[in-house]
């Protein structure tokens, strides 16, 4: 036991000596710490810098710097894509052309409606000076009553076009006073 208590007397004494030698490898423990961070900071920045750089480039190659040119039949840049009064779950299918009028090929981007019940379909290749090509509109006709929705187009020309997509869908006429009723896919409990 005396042993065991000269030798834990003889540490205290090396760490009290010591302890200037403990404390600067305490500091430099911390500042390899602070090192560290500083490093994964300036790499996260590094980065962050590069995809920012790499996003403005890519939006500058889509400006109006285009020569490709988006024009609706109606000889306008945009467009009104008539329903008209239409019976209830009628076809909700309807198309939009439209012609490329300008020097280079125009790319559709991105279309999409104002809601999920108003879906286009876009062209997916390039469409070349002076070709017409078409737009496919479904309008979910389930939905009774007047409607005004809207279609954005998004083009390599660098500005939206807008197709005004409008109409009224009539209820479906009833029977006798029963209203017509699709046959279901139950069947009874016979």
């Amino acid at each position: 036991m005396e042993k065991f208590k000269a030798i834990f007397l003889n540490g205290i004494d090396f760490l009290f000596a010591n302890h200037n030698h403990l404390n600067f490898i305490y500091k430099l423990q911390h500042r390899i710490k602070d090192m560290k961070k500083l490093l994964f900071l300036s790499i996260v920045n590094v980065l962050l810098s590069t995809f920012i750089s790499a996003q403005t480039t890519q939006i500058a190659t889509t400006s109006p710097a285009s020569k490709a040119k988006m024009v609706f039949d109606n000889g306008e840049t945009d467009t009104v894509l008539e329903y008209g009064k239409i019976q209830q779950n009628s076809e909700p299918l309807r198309k939009v052309k439209f012609k490329n009028t300008g020097t280079e090929p125009l790319v559709i981007l991105n279309a999409r409606g104002s809601c999920g019940c108003t879906v286009p379909t876009p062209p997916k290749d390039p469409i070349l000076p002076g070709q017409t090509s078409e737009i496919e509109v479904r309008y979910a006709t389930d939905r009774v009553g007047p409607f005004t929705k809207m279609v954005t187009v998004s083009t390599n020309e660098g500005v939206d076009h807008t197709i005004r997509v409008q109409g009224d869908v009539q209820a479906t006429p009833t029977q006798e006073g029963v209203p017509v009723v699709a046959p279901s896919l139950l069947k009874s409990g016979k």
